[in-house]
C-alpha cells in the first residue's frame, strides 16, 4: 500500500469505516476464538454456557440464554447436551418451583477450567500486537460506542 493510499485512509473517520474496520477485526478475532473453543473439543453454545457458569456460578436456565444471547430452545438443547455428558445438572430453584437451576458438575467444573485456559491464551495471543494501555483505551471506547449506538 502506498503512502498516499495510507494516508486516504487514516483520513476516513466516517462511522461506515469505523464499522468496516471494527467488522473485519471482530470476524478476525471470532475465527481465532472459533478454532480455540473449537480445539477444546466443545461446541461454541456450550463453551458459553460453561464460561458463565464457571465465573458466574450456578444460574437459572433462562438467564443463562438471555445473558449468552440464546434463545430459550438453543440453551435448552445446550444444556440437554452439557447434562448428558455429565458436565451440568438442573436443580431445582429455591423459591420458584418452576426454575430450574443449572450447575456445573466437578467433572464439567474441570472442562470449563480446561477449555477457557486454551481460549484465554488463544485470545491473549491474538490481542499481543496491542499494549494493555492500548486494550483498555480500545474496551473503554467500543463500550462508550456501544452505549451512544443504543440510543
Amino acid at each position: 500500500m502506498g503512502k498516499a493510499e495510507t494516508q486516504k485512509e487514516a483520513a476516513d473517520v466516517s462511522g461506515t469505516h469505523l464499522w468496516l474496520v471494527m467488522m473485519k477485526a471482530f470476524r478476525t478475532l471470532e475465527r481465532v476464538a472459533t478454532r480455540s473453543i473449537e480445539s477444546a473439543e466443545v461446541g461454541l453454545s456450550d463453551f458459553a454456557v460453561l464460561e458463565m457458569l464457571l465465573h458466574k456460578g450456578p444460574q437459572p436456565v433462562n438467564e443463562i440464554g438471555r445473558r449468552i444471547e440464546l434463545t430459550s430452545g438453543a440453551i435448552t438443547t445446550a444444556v440437554d447436551r452439557l447434562e448428558s455428558r455429565r458436565l451440568v445438572t438442573r436443580e431445582a430453584h429455591e423459591s420458584d418451583r418452576r426454575a430450574r437451576i443449572v450447575c456445573l458438575t466437578a467433572r464439567g467444573k474441570e472442562e470449563a477450567v480446561k477449555a477457557f485456559a486454551i481460549h484465554r491464551t488463544a485470545m491473549d495471543v491474538a490481542a499481543s500486537g496491542l499494549s494493555k494501555s492500548e486494550r483498555a483505551t480500545l474496551i473503554q471506547l467500543l463500550k462508550k460506542l456501544g452505549t451512544s449506538a443504543e440510543r
